[in-house]
């Protein structure tokens, strides 16, 4: 499980540090302090953070402790709209601009914190008029437009538990995520646009409900014209607001109440619905949201994720929110309608914090300098990188090319589990390349061998988190043995599930998945998930798949498929099992390649070795084989 570098990747790397006026100003102006006066007192630490936000009733305790078990800020009583939309409308962020977001047709719309407000509210009355109480699930599949971020306040504004799904699924990867929430209502649209070219949304949800016996109620929000029909349990989403009051009392919610459930890929192939609470989430991604990136009162936020990750749950919506941003979004990609998509945005808008995936990045990249040299950044004052680990090479250019070698680089590490940020690199601080950075005051995290012990710098280990913090995950919905593992693979501390090295000065590099899930293009995989789809084509016996690296990706997919006797390998098969991916899980998920083999390595005990399939595809030494079937 551990391995020794060679120290200069540790040691002998570049170090930035920005112009001290980042430090002086920032929210978070000494990090050694602060990391010093929360390892002094954590839940003092996390009561100030608390402090900061408005409570319908403070809390008893901050921290009810049981291992594995965390309650935080209990017998408090919430609701986060009220710190996202409510403490703004109600004093000098009135009429500030709280969301813009630009479409690929040059459409662009604008709500202040005002008018945001009202739309959720009148929207939250709308859900509340069709039977949605608190606890109810409402899932919510939908493109990047005003409309999605409205349905996840309007559920919060009134208790239901939303669940986000990609909207780059297909219908087979939703209908699991509906019946396993138990899903009392969808919200959806009739198409999403990506590059200039119209996805259908609905279609994908008509199928998906056709075995989905708890969905009550289908609300569509039709953005083409002519208009599409509607069937009888099908709802207008702006039809339903008309006339809706623009008041919704906040339901009051209890400080470890659900707040949302959120599906990331598992190793079992069963995806894990992550259930994250009330005061927790709020807390952690309000902390994290403002000191991370430092956002100030005329500083224009622009996240390219999406709503339907964990990235765009904590800094789109909720986390910026909650601080009092401006926050931009776009249904854009980066390379439509040209290669100078993002850079001609935030010109445009003048973005001031920019925060991508290296993914992104890399593309970049690869389009040449000269996409970015045509539009005046100036603007941007922190740029930051989320997803997967930053590479160094792109982390120089992204330093050079985009922050003009002046922007800090916040390089950001944590997981749809965790909720927040736990590792980076604070502004102000030196920044090394390849190094996410170090543990955020709040967090204490560390890299040990697999019987947690710290291992010494410049060896790889297991990135651990050791002591509860406010946004943890809860539970796995419906399995609660599956959150036990994080906390019983290694006694007594939290296993990520990835591999990291940390240098002499506590800096750490995340090198990757140790488990069964591939990182593309910053979403993860299960390997399970995608062989099960493969399993589910009549020509196909067993599959396999593999990540390999891709310069731009990240990863890409690779799947090994032995066939069902009668059929032979091909083309049109391949280009067969590709289409039935695409349809049963979604485009994020189709193999880069398949290869059709007689058989596949297996244990004695029939497990799939895929370390071995990758050892050999990459001409690398498999290591210890002596499990290996003959």
């Amino acid at each position: 499980m551990t391995e020794d570098f060679d120290v200069r990747l540790v040691e002998d790397v570049k170090s930035y540090t920005p112009d001290p006026a980042y430090r002086k100003n920032a929210w978070m102006p000494d990090y050694q302090k602060a990391y010093a006066e929360f390892m002094k007192n954590p839940e003092k630490f996390w009561e100030a953070q608390a402090k900061e936000l408005d409570w319908i009733r403070p809390w008893d305790k901050v921290l009810e402790w049981n291992y594995p078990y965390a309650k935080w800020f209990t017998g408090a009583q919430l609701n986060i709209t009220l710190n996202c939309l409510d403490r703004h409308a109600n004093n000098s962020r009135r009429n500030k601009v709280a969301l813009i977001w630009r479409g690929e047709e040059g459409r662009e719309r604008i709500f202040t914190y005002q008018k945001l407000l009202s739309q959720v509210c009148r929207f939250a009355n709308a859900l509340k008029k069709i039977g949605v109480k608190k606890g109810d699930c409402v899932c919510i599949y939908m493109p990047l437009v005003p409309e999605q971020l409205i349905a996840m306040l309007a559920c919060a504004r009134i208790g239901a538990v939303h669940s986000v799904v990609f909207g780059g699924f297909g219908s087979a990867a939703l209908n699991m995520r509906i019946n396993d929430a138990g899903a009392k209502v969808i919200i959806t649209a009739d198409i999403s646009i990506r590059r200039g070219k119209a996805i259908q949304l609905k279609a994908i949800v008509d199928e998906a409900t056709v075995d989905a016996p708890t969905v009550e109620h289908v609300i569509v929000l039709r953005r083409r014209e002519p208009l599409v029909d509607l069937q009888e349990i099908e709802l207008d989403f702006h039809e339903m607001m008309a006339g809706m009051p623009d008041t919704c009392e906040p339901e009051v919610m209890d400080a470890e109440d659900p707040f949302f459930i959120l599906y990331t890929s598992g190793s079992t192939g069963k995806p894990k619905g992550i259930v994250h609470t009330c005061a927790g989430y709020m807390v952690g991604t309000h902390y994290t949201s403002k000191n991370v990136f430092d956002i100030k009162e005329n500083d224009t936020y622009w996240c390219t994720a999406d709503p339907g990750w964990i990235t765009g749950h904590s800094y789109i919506v909720y986390g910026p929110l909650a601080v009092g941003a401006t926050v931009f979004i776009s249904e854009l990609t980066p390379d439509y309608p040209d290669a100078g998509s993002y850079w001609s945005l935030i010109e445009e808008q003048k973005i001031t914090i920019f925060y991508t995936a290296p993914t992104a990045i890399r593309m970049f990249m690869k389009m040449g300098e000269e996409w970015p040299d045509k539009y005046n950044l100036s603007s941007l004052r922190i740029i930051g990188s989320v997803g997967e680990p930053l590479n160094p090479e792109a982390f120089e250019w992204y330093y050079r090319v985009i922050g003009k070698k002046r922007c800090p680089i916040v390089d950001t590490w944590w997981q749809t589990e965790t909720g927040m940020i736990m590792i980076t690199t604070v502004i102000g601080e030196p920044m090394h390349p390849g190094f996410a950075g170090k543990p955020l005051p709040g967090v204490i995290a560390d890299v040990v061998d697999k019987e947690g012990k710290p291992v010494k710098p410049g060896t790889g280990g297991l990135l651990v988190v050791k002591s509860p913090w406010p946004s943890m995950l809860r539970t796995v919905y419906k399995d609660d043995e599956r959150y036990r593992k994080y906390w019983y693979t290694i006694d007594g501390v939290y296993t990520v599930g990835d591999l990291a090295v940390k240098s002499r000065d506590g800096y750490i590099m995340i090198l990757g998945r140790s488990d069964d899930i591939i990182i593309v293009a910053g979403h993860n995989i299960g390997t399970a998930e995608v062989e099960s789809a493969l399993v589910s084509h009549h020509a196909v016996a067993e599959a396999a798949v593999i990540g390999k690296p891709d310069e731009v990706k990240g990863n890409s997919i690779k799947a090994f498929v032995i066939l069902r006797v009668g059929n032979k390998p091909g083309d049109r098969l391949r280009q067969d099992l590709l289409h039935h991916v695409r349809s049963t899980l979604g485009p994020i998920a189709m193999p880069h390649e398949i290869d059709f083999v007689d058989k596949l390595p297996k244990t004695r005990s029939g497990k799939i070795m895929r370390r071995v399939l990758k050892a050999k595809e990459m001409g690398m030494d498999p290591g210890d084989v002596s499990t290996l079937e003959e």
